[in-house]
């Protein structure tokens, strides 16, 4: 009778928990597929970071909920026009992306995030910001590369910052484009973890190598 009673406890909570990553796994997929067009109204991804945020909250040990939570506040900081509100988001982020970092220690898609948090910070002055969150951008570039050598990630964000850099500071499309293709020929041969992991950024590349062509 205890086996049986056993058996059926072990069933139960197998059940529930394959119940509950389903649910998790629906979550995030249908949350990640509404990112592209939220760029369109960027107001949705700060609801979109809302909704990973809850997510996360649940689930308590998924860093990936964490991980897009930042993501989508920090994609909204670069669109927002109000600088003086730009610090504020960039900090919810690092709040989010530590948190993901807790629990994903030397993780190289978490390292890009870093550094796209950090290039966040700088843009709101640049030429007063730069020797601060410059280099600390790109020490999260690097830091990524050696995380993840097959990550593209790392080198799209490099080739995109040395795109936007004017020549004159070492950057513009002569610099950019190697980079970039480097990238690039890293996305061709991309698997992602799982269908809910970090797979985003080769469009971006493609359209930045047809412009500096």
């Amino acid at each position: 009778m205890k086996k049986l009673f056993l058996i059926a406890t072990v069933t139960f909570l197998t059940a529930a928990t394959f119940a509950q990553s389903d649910k998790y796994v629906a979550s995030m997929k249908a949350n990640i597929a509404a990112i592209d067009s939220s760029f369109k109204n960027p107001a949705n991804l700060l609801d979109l970071a809302n909704k990973f945020e809850r997510i996360a909250t649940a689930e308590k040990t998924q860093w990936l909920a964490y991980y897009y939570a930042a993501l989508c506040q920090v994609n909204y900081t670069y669109m927002e026009q109000d600088k003086s509100k730009i610090d504020a988001i960039a900090d919810k982020a690092t709040e989010l992306i530590d948190k993901a970092d807790a629990l994903q220690p030397n993780n190289s898609e978490i390292s890009c995030l870093k550094s796209m948090i950090a290039s966040a910070h700088m843009m709101v002055n640049p030429m007063q910001r730069f020797q601060e969150y410059g280099p600390e951008a790109a020490s999260y570039i690097e830091a990524a590369m050696k995380q993840d050598p097959a990550n593209p990630r790392p080198e799209f964000l490099q080739g995109q910052g040395l795109k936007f850099t004017p020549e004159q500071f070492g950057g513009g499309c002569v610099t950019a484009k190697p980079v970039l293709q480097s990238s690039l020929a890293k996305y061709n041969t991309f698997k992602p973890a799982s269908e809910i992991h970090p797979n985003w950024g080769k469009q971006r590349v493609e359209m930045y190598i047809g412009e500096c062509k």
